[in-house]
């Protein structure tokens, strides 16, 4: 794994346009030394390179979406009929960046 130094994260830094102060940078290399250590944890864990990582915590299961089927399109007629104000064949809606 690579050691993050304080020359690591002022190049970051710069990189990412980041402005930081000597105490921020001290304090930002504590705060991964503590996440790297919380690391070195996990990869004591017995069988951990068995188990898939997940986005999600709960399974879900979802059974409120229908199937989805093509079907026939509605004619422009059809779909620009409630419409209050079209303009060369299309919904014109007012402006609404200023």
């Amino acid at each position: 794994m690579k050691t993050i130094t304080k020359d690591l994260l002022k190049i970051s830094a710069e990189k990412l346009m980041f402005e930081m102060n000597e105490s921020q940078y001290d304090t930002l290399l504590k705060e991964f030394e503590i996440l790297l250590k919380q690391m070195e944890i996990f990869e004591s864990i017995e069988g951990i390179d068995e188990v898939s990582p997940m986005a999600f915590p709960y399974e879900i299961k979802t059974t409120y979406l229908r199937e989805d089927v093509a079907e026939e399109s509605l004619d422009k007629k059809t779909a620009l009929k409630n419409a209050d104000n079209i303009v060369d064949g299309q919904i014109a809606l007012p402006k609404v960046v200023g």
